[in-house]
């Protein structure tokens, strides 16, 4: 009997160990698919993160280069009517182009202003100062309503003191870009 029993208990083990095995086969191959499934969902999160950060630094590259545009255009403009005024021929087709420039530029600003990180902000905030302050100078020479002290040459020197500004708010932009690595060396 105990060679029966021996036999029984063998053939238990041997179906027991089978059938472990399988269910330890199956388990670790859950596992591995789990762990997979796991890799290709952090896979999918990750590439979705990278898409947003690159649209985030599309729209901000579109964004710096229309106010960069429009800064250009209006310091642009203002320069022309410098000239005109000089020569005391500022014609309605000038003031009419200034006065479009400034307006788009205006409109640049405003959206820039909710888009531009706070690294970059003051630096477009004082471009946008200078801008203003050159393009009302311009008007009131044009429309003969300086204040004490403001004459033609005010405007020539307004003019010289807006590229240092515009220069500061084009650096940043592109440091915030990653195109230009670090502050210049004064």
């Amino acid at each position: 009997m105990s060679s029966a029993i021996s036999q029984i208990v063998i053939a238990v083990l041997g179906i027991g160990g089978t059938l472990a095995a399988a269910v330890i086969t199956q388990r670790g191959a859950d596992r591995a698919r789990i762990r997979e499934l796991e890799g290709a969902r952090q896979l999918q999160q990750d590439e979705r993160e990278y898409a947003a950060r690159q649209a985030e630094r599309e729209a901000r590259r579109s964004c710096y280069a229309s106010l960069n545009a429009g800064t250009r255009d209006l310091a642009n403009a203002i320069t022309k009517a410098l000239h005109a005024l000089e020569r005391g021929e500022l014609s309605e087709e000038s003031r009419s182009d200034l006065d479009r420039a400034h307006r788009d530029h205006r409109l640049r600003h405003a959206e820039a202003q909710m888009v531009l990180p706070d690294s970059v902000a003051p630096a477009a905030s004082a471009a946008n100062h200078r801008l203003g302050s050159l393009y009302a100078l311009v008007k009131r020479l044009d429309e003969g309503t300086v204040r004490e002290g403001e004459d033609l040459s005010t405007g020539w020197e307004g003019l010289d003191d807006l590229w240092d500004p515009l220069w500061r708010m084009r650096r940043v932009m592109r440091i915030d870009l990653g195109i230009t690595t670090s502050e210049p060396e004064e």
